[in-house]
């Protein structure tokens, strides 16, 4: 099998992945391996390729929004067969007995494992999986619309939770990348009143394309809101979604990683206004969120990329030259 290593992290416009052959993935018992057809490209790998999010292990093969074809399956392995269409995402595995885990909140397990991270992952022309942890992708959906969904939709999914919006709602979106994008249209559709702030003009575009009520920067005003979500992995950005709440909202923060949140006068918090981070997500979320997808169905914005072409898709991202998804076209 054929793989794009990371080995020492590195700006990504000095190409830090390398690409190497390894030997063909051999499923655990209860593991199964995917031929991997498309591998959506991810802020968070980013941030693991340039070290702003520190590696688990290294070498390592990143990439959690995997899309392919079950190719080999573990001997206890029951459900999957060879030729079924899967995803692999970000959570890989749970412990299953801790009180997190038995609880609901599997997302908070401290010996969860997560995708491109701790196990090698889709930027790779095979992908092992815990089978239990695979996701069950909509039929709707083509390999490369798919792959954005299993990150980028899941996250942005429950981040919409987190913050407590309700159906019809005033919900404020702070930033606009692939997740924002998916979000949006998942708040829509519940018939919420979305306010955008962006300094992205295609994304203020976009957003009011797919029903946005208005779009603006950070620096422009939005009516009160009743919750807000941070897709920008800026602390600057969180204060300013704290200053749009009304009474009582929340600021979910969408970021595994977030420079210094600056000083804020205490007005800002006062009258049970809360930040809250979002961590991960359930299988349950996913699954949800995968449904509800179909359902509306929301759509995806990619442009694809080759498989040896991601030093140059992560290096468009960490110069903000992407005003859609990658996706790295691994096998068709």
């Amino acid at each position: 099998m054929r793989a794009l290593q990371l080995t020492t992290a590195a700006p990504a416009h000095s190409a830090p992945l390398r690409s190497v052959e390894l030997p063909d993935l051999v499923p655990a018992p209860d593991e199964i391996v995917l031929r991997v057809k498309a591998c959506a490209v991810c802020r968070t790998d980013l941030q693991l390729v340039e070290g702003d999010l520190e590696a688990r292990r290294l070498p390592i093969v990143p990439g959690h929004q995997a899309v392919g074809r079950v190719h080999r399956v573990g001997r206890d392995v029951a459900g999957w067969r060879e030729g079924d269409r899967a995803g692999a995402a970000w959570l890989a595995s749970t412990c299953g007995v801790c009180t997190s885990c038995t609880s609901g909140r599997e997302n908070l397990c401290v010996e969860a494992r997560f995708t491109g991270w701790d196990r090698d992952g889709g930027y790779a022309t095979e992908i092992a999986v815990r089978a239990a942890f695979a996701l069950r992708l909509p039929d709707g959906f083509e390999d490369l619309a798919a792959a954005p969904l299993l990150c980028g939709g899941v996250i942005g999914y429950r981040a919409l939770k987190v913050s407590g919006i309700r159906p019809g709602g005033r919900l404020g979106l702070f930033g606009f990348g692939a997740s924002a994008l998916l979000a949006l249209q998942v708040a829509c559709h519940r018939g919420c009143e979305v306010h955008v702030r962006t300094r992205s003009r295609r994304g203020q575009e976009q957003a009011l394309a797919l029903g946005a009520a208005s779009v603006g920067t950070t620096e422009d005003e939005t009516p009160p809101l009743d919750a807000a979500v941070t897709f920008a992995p800026s602390g600057d950005v969180v204060v300013a979604a704290l200053r749009s709440l009304d009474r009582g909202g929340t600021v979910a923060v969408n970021a595994i990683h977030l420079d210094r949140v600056p000083g804020f006068d205490y007005d800002a918090l006062w009258w049970e206004r809360g930040i809250r981070s979002v961590a991960n997500f359930t299988r349950s979320d996913a699954q949800e969120f995968l449904d509800l997808a179909a359902t509306i169905p929301v759509q995806t914005s990619i442009r694809a990329f080759a498989l040896d072409e991601a030093n140059e898709a992560l290096a468009l991202q960490a110069a903000g030259g992407l005003d859609a998804t990658a996706v790295l076209v691994v096998d068709g």
